[in-house]
This record gives C-alpha cells, structure tokens and sequence, in this order.
C-alpha cells in the first residue's frame, strides 16, 4: 500500500567543500553525522515529459531508508506530496492511476537515471529533537533516452522534520546565505539533470511548463493560435478562463482518487464552469465544437454528483440529528444514517474512480486540450473584451431575472421548488459568466460574483433541504419496515420544512438587493 508525506525542503548550490558550520543556526544545539547514503533513482516520464511538464516527478529508487517508488506532486514552492509504494520491478497500478490524467494513454518511459552520494546530517535542538536533514548530494545524472547525456554536479538538500515549523528553514538559509551558498536554479534534480543533458539546454521542458497556448483572434470556424501571454481580445479572456478549469481538472484528479475532502466538490465546480462557459460565451466560441465536449461536461458533472450530493446531504442530516434533544431521538437514528451514508459513499466512491480511468473521460480531456490548442475562434473573439463579455453577462443575467420572477409567483410547492432549483442552476451560470469576464470588466464584475455567490447560497439552502426531506421519507420507509420508529424521522423532516420556508420567505428580499446593487448590469 502507498502512504504519503508532505515533504518541505529548499536546495542550494554548492561546491565540494559542502554546507559551513550549521551549529550557529538559532535553535541547533548539534549537527549529528549520519554518514554518506548510495541512492539510485530512475525517472520515468512520457517520451513528451508531461509529468515535468506539470513538475511531477515519479521516480524508482534503491538505496537509503525509503526503497522504492515515489510520485511527488507540488503543492507550493518548496512543497512537495510525496506519496510511496514499496520496491518492485513495475510500477504500481496505485500510483499509475493518480498520473493517468496527465499521463492518459501514453507510455511511461525511463527517461533519466541519477546516481547520488548523500552525506547526511541531522540537524537537532538541545533536547535532541530532529529539526531538519541536511545532505550533501553529488549526483551524476544520465539522460536515457535521445543522444543519452550526461551531467555531474553538487548540490545541498535542507528538508525540514516531520511535523516541523517551515520558519526554521528560513534560519537556515540566512546562515548559508551569510556563508556565500545561494539557492538552486532548478526546483529538483530532475529538472536540472534534464536541461543539462538535454541535447540543446537553452530550451528544455524541465525548467518551464510545456508550451501552451492562448488564441489570436480569428473569424468563425477559422483557428490559429499563439503563446500565452497578457489576455488581450475576448477570446483571450474566455480562452484564459477555460484554460485554468481544464488545469483544476487534470490536478484535482490524484486528489479525488485517494478520497481527499472537498476535491469531489472541486472538480465538479470546474466541470461546470467548462461548460457554462461554452454556453454563456458563444458569440465567442463555435458551439459546433464546444457542445460535443459539453455534453460529455454534463455527464461528467452527475457522475460527480453521485458522490458529492451525497457527501453534503449526509453532512446535513447528521447536523440536523445531533441538534436535536435526546427526548426527540427514538430508535437507532444515527447508526441508520451512519450505515446509509458509508454505503452510499463506497460504492460512490468505487463507481466514480471507474469514470476517472474510462475512455470517455480521458476522451475529454484530450478534446480540452485539442480546443484550447486550436481554439474554435468566432469573429467576436477578436474584439475588445469589454462590449462582447458585458453583452454576454447582461444576458445570463436577464434570462436568471424572469426565472427568479417566475419562481416567485409560484405558490409552495413542487413546481415552485422545481422553479427555484432551476432559478439556482442560472445563478450559477451567471456567476462563471461574470468570473470570467472580471480581469476585462474589473469591480462591476467581481461585485456581481459576490451577488451571485450570496443567491447561490440562499437557492442551494433550499434545495438541500428538498432533498433532505425526500430523503428522510424514504429512511423513514425503512425504518418503519425493519419494525424502528419513524417518529424522529418525521420531526427531521418538519424541521426541513420550517427550513425552506424561511429560504422562500427571505429570497424577495435578497433578490431585491440583488437587483438593486447591481443597476449597472440592469439598465
């Protein structure tokens, strides 16, 4: 099985004469030899390094105290999670899923091999607590593939302890900074052994993120493209947009697979940002290409919620339940919920992985990259952004105004919570529009994110309690049936009624802040 650290270290420059005195960094009472470690590390990359490219690296080592495969993922500068497999002769079909999409259908490869003499010291306090490792790495480096290269250099490593306060790394450096060692240029031995073995180092995919590109305007059904840069037209600012939730896609997928709060959520959001972009912005896009890769958005997005409406309705019940005084409890309430709830979320959970290795997923992301390669451009792309973005804003807007209007003529009921959950779905949309347009349009933009941010709540609060109560009626089924009481069941569901009636009863009011603070996208 792979277990994960959190890994936090910063590299330097350096020479053979390795680190000067450590002892007079504050807080180190000694500087323990640990002696010199022999690793032997392979990297295993695409043959067009998409991995470096993301600067993930993924590595087979021997030698040292943590023998076998690595996969580190970034997190911050100088933050790294590094999640490891036990030695063996192939790669672990664990660690295969969490780069499958970025790796998809491409072969992983040996791409270099670094060989590396540590010389280990452990930096520790007066009561012989471990504050950082420092080692003194030579390594020499060994391109496999291409003209196969070489490179030799040293470098020293300072990885802060488990557990440890990251300002203590900043004590260190200011000591080997007073002592002449400057930080490294490379983020990681990977990336510096491919440029320097690199046939042409002036340019490597190592030491930037692989080439993308941003659209240069151009008329309907014509494309070209060009590197990113500043967002210039329109379809500059949709193309920089969609481009950032292609990113959260591909990044967010390690994280749902091993089950990480909130990435279900995450992901799920980013789908439906992809498209309701192509939807909110189609004067700028073709919809003869993007509606075939909003279809599959659409499908993605409720496999997504298969998992995550589960997660926020079981969240909800339990905090309705616990809320509740013990009097009002009759019958195993809580261990019914618990049992329904991690059934759901296993076999969610299990279903959703199966969608993230599928054909049609990898399909899809394949189809975002091949648009935003080689964007499907309209003439309106190459305009300046603020008439195009504001037209496109000011329609999802009046389109969620007479939906909202609608829904609040209706009396309670179905069709008014079917009206009302409609209402949310454009408030949404409105919301991405707006998010989109807001480096072009600036505060009026940022202030109607806000507006919708705070409807979307009100709206999703309603919901939520819809289905809250559906729920509740059909444990309460079960209840009944396994011969429990159904009573705590039914003050649950009053409690949800009394709920949404109170969303209902607030929402005139907000809308008509809403509708007032934002006059400038109303007139």
């Amino acid at each position: 099985m792979a277990d994960t650290k959190r890994e936090i270290e910063r590299k330097y420059e350096s020479d053979d004469s390795g680190p000067p005195d450590l002892t007079r960094v504050p807080g180190v009472a000694t500087v323990l030899d640990k002696g010199v470690t022999h690793l032997d590390a392979t990297y295993h990359d695409t043959a067009d390094q998409r991995l470096a490219a993301s600067s993930v690296t993924l590595r087979r080592r021997t030698g040292g105290s943590d023998a076998g495969w690595h996969l580190k993922f970034p997190v911050a500068p100088g933050v790294r999670d590094e999640i490891r497999a036990p030695l063996s002769d192939t790669l672990p079909d664990e660690l295969a899923a969490l780069v499958r999409s970025r790796v998809r259908g491409n072969a992983l490869l040996p791409v270099v091999r670094l060989r590396s003499d540590r010389d280990v010291r452990h930096l520790v306090d007066a009561d012989g607590r471990l504050l950082a490792e420092v080692s003194v790495d030579t390594v020499h480096a060994e391109r496999l593939t291409g003209d196969g290269g070489t490179a030799r250099w040293t470098e020293i490593e300072v990885e802060l302890a488990d557990d440890g306060d990251p300002a203590f790394l900043d004590k260190v450096e200011k000591r080997l900074r007073k002592a002449g060692v400057r930080p490294s240029k490379s983020t990681s031995k990977l990336a510096r052994a491919l440029a320097d073995t690199a046939p042409d180092t002036a340019t490597t995919a190592a030491t930037t993120a692989a080439p993308a590109t941003a659209p240069e305007a151009a008329p309907r059904r014509k494309r070209r493209s060009r590197a990113v840069g500043k967002p210039v037209t329109a379809g500059d600012h949709v193309l920089a947009y969609l481009r950032a939730q292609r990113d959260a896609l591909v990044e967010l997928d390690p994280a749902v697979r091993q089950d990480v709060p909130d990435a279900v959520h995450r992901m799920r959001v980013a789908t439906r940002r992809l498209r309701s972009t192509f939807r909110s912005f189609r004067t700028v896009l073709d919809r003869e290409a993007t509606d075939p890769i909003g279809d599959d958005l659409k499908w993605l997005a409720a496999e997504l919620g298969l998992d995550r409406d589960q997660e926020v309705l079981a969240e909800r019940l339990r905090s309705s339940l616990d809320g509740l005084p013990d009097a009002l409890v009759a019958g195993p309430v809580g261990h019914r919920l618990t049992t329904w709830a991690e059934a759901r979320h296993t076999g969610a959970h299990g279903r959703l992985t199966g969608i993230l290795d599928s054909r049609r997923h990898l399909d899809l992301l394949d189809a975002l990259d091949a648009l935003l390669t080689d964007p499907p451009l309209r003439e309106k792309a190459r305009a300046a952004p603020e008439k195009v973005l504001t037209k496109a804003v000011r329609k999802d807007l009046d389109k969620l105004t007479g939906l909202v209007t609608r829904a609040l003529d209706l009396p309670p009921g179905t069709d008014r919570d079917v009206a009302l959950h409609e209402a949310r779905k454009k408030t949404k949309r409105t919301r991405y529009a707006a998010e989109a347009a807001a480096p072009a349009l600036g505060r009026p933009a940022d202030d109607l994110v806000k507006a919708m941010k705070s409807l979307q709540d009100l709206f999703g609060d309603h919901q939520d309690s819809v289905m809250a109560r559906k729920t509740l009626r059909e444990l309460a089924a079960v209840a009944h049936a396994a011969g429990e009481s159904a009573f705590t069941y039914g003050v649950l569901h009053a409690r949800e009624e009394r709920r949404a009636e109170l969303a209902e009863a607030a929402l005139p009011g907000a809308w008509k802040s809403v509708t007032k603070d934002l006059r400038p996208w109303t007139t």
